[in-house]
């Protein structure tokens, strides 16, 4: 499942689900924008975890929840509880984390 957060609601999401991969951005990020596609594309092929994009800067709860200072940042969350992170542009990087808490 995929979404993009309209409110500061990560926090729910997290405790509500048993597998959560957020990526944090912002409108002005780039490295943001060029990442987005590539993970819509890992929700896709994990069916078992739920996807979110969250703003950064809009939803500071949410930020808190990994303590992003910068962007992008990805975050995993398992049984409610935070796992790990990366900062990075780079897709393998990026799959690697997906793939410490899916079945992939």
């Amino acid at each position: 499942m995929y979404q993009e957060l309209t409110q500061d609601n990560l926090e729910q999401l997290v405790a509500d689900n048993t597998t959560v991969v957020v990526q944090y951005a912002a409108t002005w990020c780039g490295n943001c924008r060029i990442m987005k596609p590539k993970f819509k594309k890992l929700a896709s092929e994990n069916t078992d975890a739920v996807f979110v994009i969250a703003d950064a800067e809009k939803f500071p709860n949410s930020r808190k929840l990994a303590n992003v200072d910068n962007l992008p940042t990805f975050a995993t969350f398992t049984n409610g509880t935070f796992v790990n992170q990366v900062q990075t542009n780079k897709f393998d990087v990026l799959k690697n984390l997906v793939d410490e808490v899916t079945n992939n």
